[in-house]
């Protein structure tokens, strides 16, 4: 499973290749984010994270996804503009995937095989319903900023709903128990 989300091809929001093995022994948090969201101010909090946490080896990843209802509708020189002015944000972003439906992004695929169900998955997906928002699959990521984490080895050992929150003991602990691992 490792060698496979390891070589995955990527593209970085700059345009340079990239692939996950680039991030080879560090533990990971992929995110898919959004730019006109109510959950955009997550940006704040997973920049606070990736500061905490990166000389321990963690990674926050950034994939711009505009599956939500338009949320995401810039190019990457918009994207990378907007994270940087507004949330100051230093961690590794992505060029524009699609997280799900039939143009769905190999990496996003393994990763929702890898780990079918979110933690703390049900209020927000019951909110959404209230909005008309009803995913037929229930594998699918719900919305923008569900999280995955890959542990050193390139396991995908969680994921997390959309609306857990970079502080949010759960996700701490999960990100602490990896990088605890493999030291």
């Amino acid at each position: 499973m490792a060698s496979t989300l390891y070589d995955i091809p990527l593209k970085r929001i700059d345009g340079t290749d990239s692939r996950l093995a680039d991030f080879r022994a560090r533990v990971l948090l992929v995110v898919n984010v959004a730019s006109k969201c109510g959950l955009t101010p997550q940006y704040e909090g997973l920049e606070a994270l990736y500061q905490a946490k990166r000389a321990e080896g963690l990674e926050v990843l950034g994939f711009p996804a505009n599956n939500f209802k338009g949320q995401e509708p810039g190019d990457e020189a918009q994207i990378q503009e907007f994270c940087t002015l507004t949330y100051d944000v230093h961690f590794p972003m992505f060029s524009k995937v699609s997280v799900l439906g039939p143009d769905q992004h190999p990496l996003y695929a393994a990763l929702t095989q890898a780990q079918p169900a979110a933690i703390g998955d049900g209020p927000f997906r019951e909110r959404l319903k209230g909005y008309g928002v009803n995913p037929e699959n229930a594998t699918d990521v719900l919305w923008n900023f569900e999280k995955f984490l890959i542990d050193r080895e390139g396991n995908v050992v969680a994921r997390f709903a959309p609306d857990v929150a970079a502080n949010d003991p759960r996700l701490l602990e999960a990100i602490d128990a990896a990088l605890g691992q493999g030291r």
